[in-house]
């Protein structure tokens, strides 16, 4: 039988356990190194990295508390934070195993202990540590293809299969002058995506300009988009280009295009049709060169079918159409995703020492993020600030389920409350048809939205 090339560091003041140890790992694993002098642990730490360090409690006679073996835990994470430790001790005191777990040890081993036992507990972490490794790399096998092809995936963090046909869009279609259109759920990293087009694109030394729509009102749609001169209404008190303008030659990414009412869309429409804009108060036609890529979270082919979102603006929008998974279907991302706004939050913070345990980990990917990317990276530096500890731990991150909020309860004569409840009971009598609950409210189905949005249903 072969032997799992891998290193095993035995730390105990036992020899007889360290005999024993190394006779039964030595046999599946190539190399196994024990020591009995825990002041020989600096030097070993930096000769070599182990697979899996297997730590005594306790060190000095007499002692059962397992201070010694924290104080070592700690100086082994520090020294290396990715560490896999085992903690080996003759008492099995439940206090001491918790401490120790929560300091960043992967799991505790009491003696005496079956041969059996020790090596399907040391194999596990060894494979779990292996696990990790392959996920670091191909993490960073990523970053490398992002620099490699000029960075047009910069801060795009996935290593999911689910955004494999979204980099393939990118590279297919970034290229081209095509009008790109991005539908995702919010904070799934529509933005991140359109630039990440943009990057690569030939327009890439020209301007990306940003805009939200869903922040822009009726009133100065035209002006914010198209311009303005000196005049044209009474704050015009200086000739103004608009967006349009500026992202000449370059990208124009329009988010949230889903809130426009009609009116906006039909001078949107002729916008993009004639390639040209006009500002307010002037009669001249500026011709644009323009890329044109839009965003929303809301259904646009049902909008079209209830009226509310024109089909020929649609046409003109989606020449090609990219749709981002949201975080809870590409759940292999969550924790590089972590580990990224680990490091980000942990320099801005001067708190580069934060880690997160496995048990956290596990309630973070466990967790259905309905706020996605952002609500993830919220989560994240939220915890840095507020603990005070160096190990983040799952009660750092206060992560609720939402529960049905089709269920109403309570009484209320506020008036916001009671549009809120007769939303929510819509819904509910409609089976979570949004179309029949915005008939029976009398509402249209943007204005549905919009107002789903302000109630975060």
């Amino acid at each position: 039988m072969s032997k799992i090339d891998g290193k095993i560091l035995v730390l105990d003041d036992d020899q007889g356990v360290l005999y024993t140890a190394k006779m039964i790992l030595k046999q599946h694993f190539e190399t196994v190194i024990t020591e009995k002098d825990p002041q020989k642990l600096d030097f070993l730490l930096n000769q070599d990295r182990y697979d899996v360090i297997v730590l005594d409690m306790n060190f000095s006679y007499g002692l059962t508390s397992g201070k010694e073996g924290i104080k070592l835990l700690r100086k082994v994470l520090e020294k290396d934070p990715e560490a896999h430790v085992l903690m080996n001790t003759a008492y099995g005191d439940i206090d001491i195993a918790v401490e120790a777990m929560k300091e960043g040890a992967v799991d505790f081993l009491v003696k005496p202990w079956q041969k059996e036992k020790l090596l399907a507990t040391v194999t596990a972490i060894y494979e779990l540590s292996q696990a990790k490794r392959k996920l670091a790399l191909a993490e960073a096998g990523q970053k490398i293809v992002v620099k490699d092809q000029q960075r047009e995936f910069n801060d795009i963090i996935s290593v999911s299969p689910a955004m494999k046909p979204v980099f393939e869009a990118i590279d297919k279609v970034a290229k081209t002058d095509a009008n790109v259109l991005i539908l995702g759920e919010n904070g799934t990293g529509k933005e991140l995506i359109a630039r990440a087009i943009h990057n690569k694109s030939n327009r890439v030394d020209e301007n990306f300009i940003k805009v939200d729509l869903g922040a822009v009102s009726e009133s100065l749609f035209q002006s914010e988009l198209f311009g303005h001169v000196k005049g044209a209404f009474t704050d015009a008190r200086e000739n103004r280009p608009g967006r349009f303008e500026i992202a000449n030659k370059g990208t124009l990414f329009l988010d949230e295009i889903g809130n426009l009412s009609l009116s906006m869309q039909a001078k949107l429409l002729t916008a993009i049709q004639f390639k040209q804009i006009t500002r307010v108060g002037s009669n001249k036609a500026i011709p644009l060169d323009t890329r044109l890529i839009c965003a929303t979270n809301m259904p646009l082919y049902e909008m079209v079918e209830e009226k509310e979102f024109r089909q020929d603006l649609l046409y003109r929008i989606n020449t090609v159409e990219i749709k981002l998974p949201p975080l809870r279907e590409r759940v292999e991302d969550i924790e590089p995703l972590a580990r990224h706004f680990l490091k980000l939050y942990g320099k801005k913070y001067k708190k580069q020492r934060m880690r997160l345990n496995e048990t956290t980990l596990t309630k973070l990917k466990a967790y259905s993020w309905p706020g996605n990317v952002r609500e993830l990276q919220h989560a994240i530096e939220r915890a840095i600030i507020m603990s005070n500890s160096h190990l983040l731990a799952p009660e750092d991150f206060l992560l609720v389920e939402r529960p049905n909020q089709n269920v109403i309860t309570s009484d209320t004569f506020n008036m916001e409350d009671m549009e809120k409840q007769a939303i929510q009971n819509a819904i509910r009598n409609a089976e979570g048809n949004l179309t029949k609950a915005a008939k029976a409210l009398g509402l249209g189905r943007s204005t549905l939205y919009r107002k789903m949005e302000k109630y975060k249903l």
